[in-house]
């Protein structure tokens, strides 16, 4: 047993939460967001403004066009796998024969393909990693013993943890549509406390595909942990922490979280509120792709979802324009509510001395 750790211990083989549910999760979402956002985001600048290489076809496969955006949007699995592997140390070899496994993963995944490549990608890595540099010809048993553990693990449990993870994900969309209210609470509180924990959230809505109604609630949730955080801790953090954590990211707040929970009660407080409002009321739904949901105002990436998405719904008939009342809702629900709510929440405990100065102090 000592002398099988100690292998293990060599290789950089860790079995713990934090490598595989902090790091690897958060490497996935930002895999995620090199490939499948940036080329939804591409797409839609070249489309909403009109930019002609943006729009431009650059080459054709298999009977698709695939535009700059398209292509990036196209290669989302072996991104994740890549990602996922770098986050796992896994040495050069391993980390390009990570591209294939990725790629066929997400294939057989189908809509649940991010949690599929999230799983495949961290055994192939790992199975690779035992092998690196353990034999003379490192340069063929290498790749060779990664790309035939995660194609063949993908094949065998790909397609099955992408139906459990759709599953999942409509069975929470199907709620949200059937109790607005209820659901819009859980998932805007659930999803914005994941977003400020040292997980990755957007990670966790691609897996499931969160969009629609659940979507929206999760921006909502997201944007109230991190808007929330920037604006209560302006008087200690100034205008830096208010653009760090407004559209960087409410994570920053952990260490003072560990200091005294009490602080993260005015945006988990606001979040609850924000989240049903934006089902019940505003109807804020995101349709576009599911790892938007999960980003709240990171980069505007959670708002620039809902746009692309109903850019999508009026190209496809299912909207007839956007709104001055979609724009309204937008604002309301992604910055203006966090913002007065939280502040509000956070002054009456602060003069309770649940939250005393410099608490906020990053």
């Amino acid at each position: 047993m000592k002398k099988l750790l100690a292998f293990l211990a060599k290789k950089d083989i860790v079995f713990s939460g934090k490598r595989y549910g902090v790091e690897a999760l958060g490497a996935m979402a930002q895999g995620l967001f090199c490939s499948l956002l940036v080329g939804t985001i591409l797409n839609t600048l070249g489309t909403q403004l009109h930019i002609g290489f943006l729009k431009a076809v650059i080459v054709s496969a298999n009977g698709v066009d695939y535009t700059i955006g398209g292509l990036a949007s196209a290669m989302v699995g072996p991104a994740m796998a890549v990602a996922i592997g770098h986050a796992l140390k896994a040495p050069p070899l391993v980390l390009f024969s990570l591209i294939p496994v990725g790629f066929a993963t997400n294939l057989l995944g189908g809509a649940g393909g991010p949690l599929a490549v999230f799983v495949v990608a961290t055994i192939a890595s790992e199975f690779g990693k035992l092998v690196s540099k353990e034999t003379k010809i490192d340069i063929l048993v290498t790749p060779i013993v990664t790309v035939i553990i995660g194609v063949g693990v993908a094949y065998l449990i790909a397609a099955p943890i992408g139906k459990a993870a759709s599953w999942v994900g409509n069975l929470i969309m199907w709620a949200t549509e059937l109790q607005p209210l209820l659901m819009g609470i859980i998932v805007s509180v659930v999803v914005g406390v994941a977003l400020t924990l040292p997980i990755s959230s957007a990670a966790i809505c691609a897996a499931f595909g969160l969009t629609g109604l659940a979507g929206g609630a999760a921006v909502a949730g997201c944007c109230a942990q991190m808007i929330g955080f920037a604006v209560m801790s302006f008087r200690e953090n100034r205008w830096g922490g208010l653009v760090s954590q407004g559209i960087g990211t409410s994570m920053l707040q952990m260490g003072n979280i560990v200091k005294n929970p009490r602080i993260w009660l005015p945006p988990t407080l606001a979040s609850a509120i924000t989240g049903p409002i934006a089902t019940c009321i505003f109807k804020l739904q995101m349709n576009g792709a599911a790892v938007n949901s999960g980003m709240g105002t990171c980069g505007f990436c959670g708002q620039i979802g809902i746009y692309t998405g109903w850019v999508a719904d009026v190209e496809a008939g299912l909207k007839t324009s956007i709104t001055a009342m979609d724009w309204i809702g937008l604002i309301i629900i992604c910055f203006v509510l966090p913002a007065v709510l939280s502040t509000a929440f956070c002054l009456a405990l602060r003069k309770i001395g649940w939250i005393k100065e410099n608490d906020l102090k990053l």
